[in-house]
């Protein structure tokens, strides 16, 4: 089992978002207050594509493992910063299939739609950062490592220290993509 370590929030399209005490998921909305909040997507760059596409980036989660990696190498980082809604540790969030639920907490359920596919912001944030979340594997395929992106499928407050469950979907598992 995992936990979560930190959880973060933002009404406006910043891309570092506030740590809070705790976040409340909305089933098939996203979290509660959150920009990205929605049926149909909100991410400015989908929006500009078709506004009518469902959402599914309503909750962006990021393993805290990464965090410490890139601490690592001289990046600054912390939790919130790369724009994620929930921090965890202890589960292999890019290991995971597409359909996994990931249960948090006692009461919020989220499905895994796919990875974050990080874009330019992430430098400006800090430069290079960006190459280490993206980059090509020794096979040629792009590696994407900034987090998983999921729906809400019941709701609940999520708080840092509450546990994380990972149900896996039925066989055979589809390797995620991005979304």
């Amino acid at each position: 089992m995992g936990v979560v370590t930190a959880v973060s929030r933002s009404e406006e399209y910043t891309f570092t978002k506030p740590v809070r005490e705790s976040i409340t998921l909305l089933a098939g909305l996203g979290v509660e207050g959150d920009v990205h909040q929605g049926v149909t997507v909100k991410h400015r760059s989908r929006v500009a594509q078709d506004p009518t596409q469902p959402n599914l980036r309503q909750v962006h989660l990021m393993h805290e493992e990464l965090l410490d990696e890139l601490r690592g190498k001289g990046f600054a980082v912390e939790p919130g910063q790369i724009g994620e809604n929930v921090t965890t540790r202890g589960v292999d969030l890019l290991g995971l299939p597409t359909g996994t639920r990931l249960h948090l907490g006692p009461e919020a359920v989220v499905e895994v739609t796919g990875l974050r596919n990080p874009c330019v912001q992430i430098d400006r944030f800090s430069s290079g950062l960006l190459k280490e979340v993206v980059f090509k594997g020794p096979d040629g395929e792009l590696v994407r490592r900034a987090g998983i992106m999921s729906i809400v499928l019941a709701g609940g407050v999520v708080r840092p220290g509450d546990e994380i469950r990972v149900e896996l979907p039925a066989q055979p598992h589809r390797p995620l993509e991005k979304v």
